[in-house]
Formats: C-alpha cells, sequence, structure tokens
C-alpha cells in the first residue's frame, strides 16, 4: 500500500507536478495552494503539522497515484476545506477559481447543523468529480491512521468503510488502495476492539 507524504510543501510538489501536469495547471494550483495557505492560517492537523500538509497529500494521492490530471478536480481537492473550516464562502471561489471548482468544493463540505452519517450519505449522489476529491482527502487521512488515538481509529475506519470505501468502486485506482488498506486495518481494528 503506497503512502503519499511526498510533498509537505509547494516547493516539494511543483516539480513532480510539472512533470505530471501542464503548465497552466501547475499555475493554478500555485495559486490554489497559496489560497488555501492564506484560509487555513495557523491552522493544524491533529497531529500538530500545518494543515497545508493534508491539502498537498491528497494532491499527491490524487496526481501520483490515481493519475487525476483534471484541473479543477485537483484545484477543488486543494480548496476542499476552506468552506466547512474557514470564513471563505462559495462566491470567494467562484470568483477565484470558477463554478465548477466551487460546485465540488461545495459537494464535499459537511452542511452545518447535518449529522456526519447523513452528509456521508449524501456522497452517493455527488458528481464522480466530487467523489474523486472526498476519495483523495480520505486517503490522506487514514494512511498514516495509527498516529491518532485508539478510539478516533477504530470510528474513523468503520466510518471510512461504510461510506467511503463504497465510493471508490468505480474508480479503480482507488478500489484497489481502499482494499490493500482495509486488509491491513482490519486485523488492527479487531485487536483495538479487544481492549
Amino acid at each position: 500500500m503506497d503512502t503519499f507524504t511526498s510533498w509537505p510543501s509547494w516547493a516539494q510538489a511543483e516539480e513532480p507536478l510539472g512533470e505530471a501536469l501542464p503548465p497552466e495547471t501547475v499555475q493554478v494550483l500555485r495559486a490554489a495552494v497559496t489560497f488555501a495557505r492564506e484560509q487555513h492560517g495557523v491552522q493544524q492537523r491533529p497531529t500538530g503539522r500545518p494543515y497545508v500538509e493534508h491539502l498537498l497529500e491528497a494532491l499527491e494521492v490524487a496526481v501520483a497515484g490515481a493519475g487525476v490530471s483534471d484541473r479543477d478536480v485537483l484545484v477543488a481537492i486543494v480548496l476542499h476545506d476552506v468552506l466547512e473550516d474557514t470564513p471563505c464562502t462559495e462566491a470567494e471561489i467562484v470568483r477565484r477559481f470558477g463554478p465548477r471548482v466551487a460546485e465540488l468544493v461545495r459537494w464535499v463540505t459537511k452542511p452545518r447543523g447535518v449529522a456526519k452519517a447523513d452528509y456521508l450519505s449524501s456522497l452517493v449522489k455527488a458528481p464522480s468529480q466530487a467523489v474523486l476529491v472526498k476519495l483523495a482527502d480520505r486517503v490522506s487521512n487514514v494512511q498514516e491512521l495509527q498516529r491518532m488515538p485508539w478510539r478516533f481509529q477504530r470510528r474513523y475506519y468503520l466510518e471510512t468503510v461504510a461510506y467511503i470505501m463504497p465510493l471508490a468502486g468505480v474508480h479503480p485506482w482507488f478500489a484497489t488502495w481502499y482494499g490493500e488498506w482495509r486488509r491491513r486495518w482490519h486485523r488492527r481494528v479487531e485487536r483495538l476492539a479487544a481492549y
């Protein structure tokens, strides 16, 4: 099972992105990463690392892993948490990156007041491109799940198996990756549940 942690900053991401994507796409991604960094500010991951590392991991998953090259999908991956976690508005995303990017980000944003299970269940109705955004996001989150407290590990594992893995079925690379991840984690979760 591959892990995707080679791009902790734009400096590490830019060269491999330039080898895989057209220059115009890399230019827009640079702007998206800058915008996301400004929006997320000092926000950190649960591990204490800068939040932008998660966004770049998800981008690495999509490009280096799944071979995604659709510019709007890749920009949406970088921006996927700005509506949920920052003051950024959908109108601002439309203005800077276009309506399609804004639509994809909206699909993967949990609406306020909606239960997480209901939000995750609704993703079965999402366009395929929005599903790609969510799949890349979740790979970043689960690839090093062992760093989290064990109760969180078990809950997040079960949530991923129930709601995210079914979405991967129509995306062969993601289906394979999640299948390998599940096989590795199944025994670990059983051991955790025994404590």
